[in-house]
């Protein structure tokens, strides 16, 4: 067994995405060295969708072209978000060298989230990876509302299943299984990531959590067990999706990262480091944010300002 869990950060895309208080290019810009700083290497920067739809995110390209610049003596991965054809030739105009793709097991969600079916969705992802893994590119595929849709209710495990092998046979280099509005519960997460680990390669599997109805730690310790070690986090806990009523803040980085600590799991991730990007980034949003762990972890700092968890 892999002792180690990877942390794929997905707060400067999916966690900025639905915020109304908008976050200046610079400040996104700083957010993703913080990230790296701290020992995040997989981020997931932007997206690149039309910024009618998704306002926050209207400055993709030069995100994108500034942290690849900024970053450029490192090794670390950082991914862009397509759905289309355009939004494809926008991200290798960018330098984009790893992008992340979707599909969506409940027809009724993809409308709402591209305006395509879940079929033409499918197809349309099937065409982008082939075209991606020609171009030499590292690739992801989300396969979103895999266990409960916000339209549609709850999804049978064998229709996620059907999807994630429809996927797998696209051969992407990693698969990330998303509980889209955070309503799944820890035993069919379990269910579900066993299932998927018996017939398809577990160490490209993933899971995307949001902590909607305060489970989304419980949910990653069930495909922990399940054999996954590749998890979706977004720093200060923040995050939902504008096309997906009722989706919270996806699951926190620090209680994550926290959490692996607790178990002897390493990260790789600086705990201590975290929490000063958390406040910078509170401070750009001028709200609080941070994960369930915080008031205790501010609490201890107050009584021994020397703790560090690494």
């Amino acid at each position: 067994m892999n002792e180690s869990l990877k942390i794929y950060e997905v707060g400067p895309r999916d966690g900025l995405q639905n915020e109304d208080a908008g976050v200046s290019t610079e400040n996104k810009l700083a957010l993703i060295s913080g990230l790296v700083s701290a020992g995040l290497r997989n981020i997931e920067v932007t997206s690149f969708v039309h910024p009618k739809a998704v306002p926050q995110m209207a400055d993709a390209d030069r995100v994108m072209r500034e942290t690849l610049a900024n970053h450029s003596s490192r090794n670390d991965r950082f991914v862009g978000l397509v759905f289309n054809q355009r939004g494809y030739d926008r991200a290798l105009d960018s330098g984009t060298r790893s992008i992340a793709f979707g599909v969506s097991v409940s027809d009724t969600f993809s409308h709402q989230n591209t305006g395509m079916s879940a079929g033409e969705l499918m197809q349309g992802t099937r065409n982008l990876v082939d075209l991606a893994k020609k171009d030499g590119l590292w690739t992801r595929v989300y396969i979103s509302a895999a266990w409960v849709c916000p339209f549609e209710g709850v999804i049978p495990p064998q229709k996620a299943i059907a999807y994630a092998e429809q996927v797998a046979d696209m051969e992407p280099d990693e698969i990330s299984v998303a509980d889209t509005v955070g309503y799944a519960n820890p035993t069919d997460v379990g269910h579900l990531m066993e299932q998927l680990a018996r017939r398809l390669d577990v160490n490209r599997l993933a899971v995307h959590l949001h902590d909607t109805q305060a489970l989304g730690l419980a949910n990653a310790a069930a495909a922990m067990q399940a054999g996954v070690r590749i998890f979706d986090t977004s720093i200060g806990g923040i995050g939902g999706c504008p096309f997906a009523p009722g989706a919270a803040g996806n699951l926190a980085t620090e209680d994550l990262v926290f959490a692996a600590y607790k178990m002897n799991l390493g990260t790789g991730v600086d705990f201590d480091k975290l929490w000063s990007i958390i406040y910078d980034l509170e401070r750009w949003l001028g709200r609080p944010i941070g994960g369930r762990i915080r008031p205790w972890w501010e609490s201890m700092s107050q009584i021994d300002p020397s703790i560090t968890f690494k």
